[in-house]
């Protein structure tokens, strides 16, 4: 089989790489994901377009920067007319579902301008980002006095838990992400205090087995050639996990952190705005990151061992021999790394992610088990997706590359010298704090296998990190005099990435350099003197005509 029949599209949610143990974590294993890796290509400098959740995902989804499509913050909706991997797949003769998260905001302006009801199919895969949905479920229900947070969050989730005798107005809350006291008392998971409880839920109906089981739903009752997104919620916050992952690890298991006092003391005014959060400050407690990081870890464990019991089921059912797997996730997460929590600057903990490609076909045969270092960027997902179905994918419209080349050991490396990262903070509190107008709060990250350079608008110096020498990127450069020509060309290639034509998405390259010629045929005859300068085949209908004298005809 020269390309994959389907691809299980697998992505987890604030999954930080270095907490899995094929990539160095020493006290949490993760044998199943191993065995993934080693049964496919495991990639190392694999970064995100955006550190936040809904931006990260519209390039994923889109195969394209966020400068491109736009959707720059979560709750910024992806304007109706950008495709997304599931436009690009089903041209190429594969459906495309969701399973799980998104966070897409349907543009329902841009809809209601071009008469797209939500109820068409059409329309739906408009407002769902591309993709036809077995079974939408973002997995955030919050609620507060303005309401909640998503009206649609974990609604069949919440459905499904009262069904099964979770008696409460909102079960994901009050079971699948709170505690509970000796007297009956919900714990809630928003207070990291009680990240240390057990969740108050059995474990096979919380978030993460009830989503595997959605996914092998889905491919059970669905011939193919499909490509399923099964979109995890977890390990993100709330930082809770039933038992008998709560009571796995303790502070004992967590790693050393990564920060210094120097680093806190002499930093940037951008960067230490990103610190002073509340988020920030809650996780630069010791006593925070030994409740939440074991949580963390219990939440990831759970996730690895839902991974061996969907990998066992795809065997059983004769999948795994068709069916390309790909694991990732969205952005990492501080977790108290350079005195942050959260995702929302550019440092390795949020801007690095799990990449692991497994390709059932022969020629992926001589990569098993490979290690990649090649510079590689979430939005290379899309264009790869369409080369294993087959088709030759739309690069006037995609800004990835294919890594199918690598999967199947043609090449080593991508084409890229360097990868890009943005963020928006324009709507967030950190852009009042700093006073910044909504045309100077956004930064963008440009690195290289050496060097990391982040751009702060607003009249701000930049900041270098030597990714060799640093590889904790605990030492800011940005100042240093000496660094001066390395400052010059990370900005070059940043100048040099703003410039590419990224709009130009309606005519293809080979379109283009046929029209160079093709209008010589129309009848436009430019610069020319004499009706003999020019081939008689391209004014023949301008030759050897006759009419009437008209100059003296009187009007009417």
């Amino acid at each position: 089989m020269a390309n994959p029949k389907n691809i299980l599209f697998i992505m987890f949610d604030q999954l930080r790489r270095d907490y899995l143990s094929c990539y160095g974590h020493k006290t949490l294993h993760t044998p199943n994901i191993d065995r993934l890796a080693s049964m496919g290509v495991r990639f190392t400098r694999a970064y995100i377009q955006s550190p936040i959740c809904g931006s990260s995902r519209m390039s994923t989804y889109t195969g394209r920067y966020v400068h491109s499509h736009g959707a720059s913050w979560n709750g910024i909706p992806l304007k109706v007319g950008e495709m997304t991997m599931g436009d690009h797949l089903r041209k190429a003769g594969m459906d495309c579902y969701l399973v799980g998260k998104t966070h897409m905001r349907a543009d329902e302006e841009g809809m209601a301008r071009l008469g797209l009801e939500p109820d068409s199919v059409i329309g739906a895969r408009v407002a769902e980002c591309g993709f036809d949905v077995f079974e939408r479920d973002d997995g955030m229900r919050p609620e507060g006095p303005d309401g909640f947070y998503d009206e649609g969050g974990a609604q069949a989730y919440n459905h499904w838990l009262r069904a099964k005798g979770y008696e409460s107005d909102n079960p994901w809350h009050d079971f699948a992400n709170s505690g509970l006291d000796a007297e009956g008392n919900v714990l809630s998971g928003w207070f990291l205090k009680n990240s240390s409880e057990a969740a108050n839920i059995h474990e096979p109906d919380s978030e993460t087995p009830y989503l595997t089981g959605r996914g092998m739903e889905f491919m059970a009752s669905h011939d193919g050639p499909w490509c399923c997104h099964l979109s995890y919620i977890k390990p993100h916050w709330p930082y809770v996990v039933p038992e008998p992952y709560a009571s796995m690890y303790g502070p004992e298991d967590v790693q050393e952190v990564i920060r210094s006092d120097a680093e806190r003391e002499n930093t940037h005014p951008v960067l230490r705005a990103f610190m002073d959060t509340a988020i920030g400050q809650s996780f630069s407690r010791k006593e925070v990151r030994d409740a939440v990081i074991p949580a963390y870890m219990g939440l990831i464990k759970q996730a690895d061992d839902q991974m061996g019991r969907l990998f066992a089921w795809l065997e059983e059912t004769g999948r795994m021999g068709d069916t390309m797997i790909v694991l990732t996730s969205d952005h990492g997460d501080f977790l108290g790394d350079h005195w942050m929590g959260e995702k929302t600057f550019f440092h390795d903990a949020s801007t690095k992610i799990p990449l692991i490609i497994y390709d059932p076909s022969p020629e992926a045969d001589v990569t098993r088990g490979m290690v990649c270092d090649a510079l590689v960027e979430s939005i290379d997902l899309a264009p790869t997706f369409v080369d294993a179905a087959g088709a030759e994918p739309a690069y006037h419209i995609l800004e990835g590359e294919s890594l199918l080349p690598i999967l199947r050991g043609e090449t080593k490396e991508t084409a890229r010298d360097y990868v890009i990262c943005e963020y928006d903070y324009s709507a967030s509190p950190i852009a009042d704090k700093l006073q910044a107008n909504v045309r100077d709060a956004v930064m963008f990250m440009v690195a290289d296998t050496r060097w990391k350079l982040i751009h702060c608008e607003g009249g701000y110096r930049p900041i270098l990190f030597d990714l060799e020498n640093d590889p904790d990127e605990l030492h800011d450069l940005g100042d240093s005099d000496v660094h001066a020509d390395v400052i010059a060309m990370m900005y070059d290639r940043l100048f040099a990435w703003a410039r590419r034509p990224s709009q130009r998405t309606t005519r293809s390259a080979a379109q283009l350099v046929e029209m160079r010629t093709k209008s010589r045929g129309r009848g436009v005859v430019l610069g020319v003197y004499d009706e003999n300068d020019t081939p008689l085949e391209l004014t023949v209908k301008y030759r050897g005509r006759k009419a009437p004298n008209m100059k003296n005809r009187p009007d009417g």
